[in-house]
């Protein structure tokens, strides 16, 4: 482990960030902001191309921005969401050094192979983004090659790579973290409901490690399909089982559990018997309302943080970030306190890796040399259809686990 002084700590203090090292920075600012437009561009001093799309910021330190601006769907929605959050985080951060080389992937693995190409073959440091899996394959082998670092948003653990560091809200994070409360709590035997899914398959395979991990039981797995009877059928099957468990593992999403949630009802499960348990897609009013599975805890980032920030980017751009804006916001936020205080070092991998790790706008978190994010998490509890704290996300992660 580094010592602490090589490990920049990035809190809120209050409409601002601070910047923890020997001194404490705290700035707010303006920005510029816009789609970009590609033109040929000429070569500039240095050896580096000229930018040949939009830039935000006037830094020494460039470092490409990569995202599915012209996606189709809701990709395009993230993509400006995160940009925005990036160029917010440049503003708030004093006199950061930092020229942010802005690239639409159009949300593809070639527009990503393009886009990190273009942006080192402009200077490009680091590369932060792109969003989706196969992107962020593409442009890691892109960076790679040029011994440079990237920071993607995809939560897929399967494109985590040591160089190709993941800042996303992982699913193998909350299991541990609920699971893990759970077994302090007393709860020896678990049992889970789990969806057919792909989600499905890594949420388990997490659930399955923990419980190992913790020296828990597992009673047993079910798995369910997407209509209602085979929620039916998978229940029944699980009915047994619950006699010998303490607590239930459902990470169903927002738009499936008030449906299974009735259904668990009419199977006579009993939430005060057999203590429900989710993930972060538990974060839901509408889950929260779900009356069998009140009193249910699941692991999530606090929202204080995300509250403060959604304030601010709602007062400068007139609409409401996207959840995941905050990783752009911290990973540029990142990128200007490195560039600060760590001079040619600044993203190494013995800096990026750093075991203090680091804390934004959702709490700590630090890179593992595989390049998986590990992060602090609260417990909330689904409580008379409210949402509560009832255990806070640490402010240190502690010793790195082997």
């Amino acid at each position: 482990m580094f010592h602490r002084h090589l490990a920049p700590t990035l809190r809120f203090k209050a409409r601002a960030f601070a910047v923890l090292l020997p001194l404490a920075l705290a700035a707010c600012g303006g920005g510029t902001s816009g789609l970009p437009g590609f033109d040929s561009g000429t070569p500039a001093a240095g050896g580096a191309a000229a930018p040949t799309g939009q830039t935000i910021g006037t830094g020494k330190v460039k470092v490409g921005l990569i995202l599915p601006l012209t996606a189709e769907g809701q990709g395009a929605v993230v993509g400006n969401s995160l940009k925005n959050a990036a160029e917010m985080a440049l503003a708030e951060f004093p006199n950061a050094d930092l020229t942010l080389l802005v690239k639409d992937d159009r949300g593809t693995p070639d527009g990503a192979r393009a886009a990190a190409q273009e942006a080192l073959s402009e200077g490009a440091e680091l590369i932060v983004g792109p969003l989706f899996a196969p992107s962020v394959q593409a442009a890691g082998q892109v960076a790679r090659a040029a011994n440079k670092p990237v920071i993607a948003f995809s939560s897929d653990s399967n494109v985590a790579s040591r160089g190709v560091y993941l800042l996303s809200f992982p699913p193998e994070n909350d299991v541990n973290r609920v699971i893990g409360y759970a077994a302090q709590q007393g709860r020896k035997s678990f049992a889970a409901l789990v969806p057919d899914t792909a989600y499905g398959k890594v949420v388990e395979a997490a659930f399955q490690q923990a419980a190992a991990n913790r020296g828990v039981r597992v009673a047993a797995i079910e798995h369910f399909g997407a209509d209602p009877a085979a929620m039916k059928a998978a229940i029944q099957r699980l009915m047994p089982s619950l006699a010998q468990a303490d607590a239930l593992f459902v990470p169903a999403a927002a738009d499936t559990m008030p449906t299974l949630g009735q259904l668990l009802q009419e199977a006579g499960y009993n939430p005060a018997k057999v203590k429900p348990l989710g993930t972060g897609v538990w974060n839901d009013a509408g889950i929260a309302r779900v009356a069998g599975i009140q009193g249910g805890w699941f692991a999530s980032p606090d929202t204080a943080g995300f509250n403060a920030f959604a304030g601010r980017y709602q007062q400068r751009f007139n609409s409401a970030p996207t959840r995941t804006a905050t990783l752009a916001y911290d990973a540029v936020s990142l990128a200007a306190a490195l560039a600060r205080t760590q001079g040619s070092q600044r993203f190494s991998e013995a800096v990026l890796t750093n075991g203090s790790g680091f804390a934004g706008a959702d709490g700590v978190f630090r890179f593992r040399p595989d390049g998986q994010v590990e992060r602090g998490l609260a417990v909330l509890e689904l409580r008379n259809g409210q949402i509560v704290t009832i255990n806070a996300a640490p402010r240190d992660l502690g010793p790195r686990s082997q």
